[in-house]
């Protein structure tokens, strides 16, 4: 019998698919505090009317410069692509973990990210590629506004 203890570190290679982690100054005690989402429908409405828009099968990702000094996501994981919540729990935690890689380059933007359909089929480090080049396109259309 294996008895498995939660405070121990996860041995090397446990985790393969996530890219290196950098530390980050962690606030409230988390990854993805208040601060960091888009809580309100009207900060959606203003990021899906005016945003820069990145798209694959896999995500659409919508951007906005916020005029604050931090980066703020939205996630928009529905039902009609995934069907099972583990798997929209899945993705929701993909692109979370990606976005607060990525935190030095989405300074000040309010982020909205929508699954599409290939994101069930995709695995983890494609989902991560594909979030990566996203950031980039829209750090690069939003640095002009």
């Amino acid at each position: 019998m294996v008895v498995r203890c939660f405070n121990r570190a996860e041995p090397k290679g446990a985790v393969d698919w996530l890219p290196e982690r950098r530390s980050l100054p962690s606030i409230e005690g988390s990854n993805f505090p208040r601060c960091r989402r888009l809580l309100k429908p009207d900060e959606y409405s203003r990021v899906f009317k005016y945003g820069q828009r990145s798209a694959d099968n896999l995500f659409l990702v919508l951007a906005l410069p916020n005029h604050m000094s931090l980066s703020r996501l939205g996630l928009a994981v529905s039902k009609k692509n995934c069907r099972r919540a583990v798997d929209r729990n899945r993705v929701k935690r993909v692109i979370r973990e990606s976005f607060r890689l990525q935190q030095e380059l989405l300074q000040g933007l309010d982020i909205v990210v929508l699954s599409r359909g290939g994101v069930l089929q995709a695995d983890n480090h494609r989902c991560f590629e594909s979030l990566r080049v996203h950031w980039h396109k829209v750090a690069e259309a939003c640095a002009g506004l």
